[in-house]
């Protein structure tokens, strides 16, 4: 079938064609908004990573800004107290957010040469909302922090000029 359509056809004529009909109202319009995460998500997402294990709070510091300006930039420092020897060390670091559109944000996997459990990033968050952190120890247990963010200026929502 050979259509105006079709990608190998799509000239700048045929572009602007598109945008005179878009803008005359032959055509639909359709807004794609970003998906948005829900605390279902972010609950969900720390089961597939846990599966049924107990998460307990404590020994991990989540080091992030209670109140951001701008969700653009957030600077963000997880470090964990525990050792870092071959016997007992963090095997991994996940950072999870509620409202972003994806609940996962990162996973850092460690080792024992890595010296300390410490990670730092800056994240994007998308409105005010819970980030939170959880490390795997060797042991195979969870620890877990939360922190809540109010972020006046949201990431994903500025409008370009």
């Amino acid at each position: 079938m050979d259509s105006m359509f079709a990608p190998s056809h799509l000239s700048r004529r045929h572009l602007l064609q598109l945008g005179t009909l878009a803008a005359a109202g032959a055509l639909p319009l359709i807004t794609v908004r970003p998906a948005q995460a829900t605390p279902a998500m972010l609950a969900s997402a720390i089961r597939n990573l846990v599966g049924e294990a107990n998460i307990k709070v404590g020994k991990i510091r989540l080091d992030i800004p209670p109140l951001v300006e701008n969700g653009n930039t957030v600077p963000m420092t997880v470090s964990v107290d525990h050792p870092m020897t071959p016997e007992s060390y963090v095997k991994s670091i996940h950072v999870f957010n509620e409202k972003n559109p994806q609940p996962n944000v990162a996973s850092f996997h460690l080792s024992p040469a890595a010296g300390r459990a410490q990670v730092a990033t800056r994240i994007r968050l998308a409105d005010t909302q819970k980030v939170v952190a959880i490390a795997k120890l060797s042991d195979g247990s969870f620890w877990s922090a939360t922190v809540d963010i109010i972020v006046t200026l949201a990431a994903c929502t500025e409008e370009m000029p």
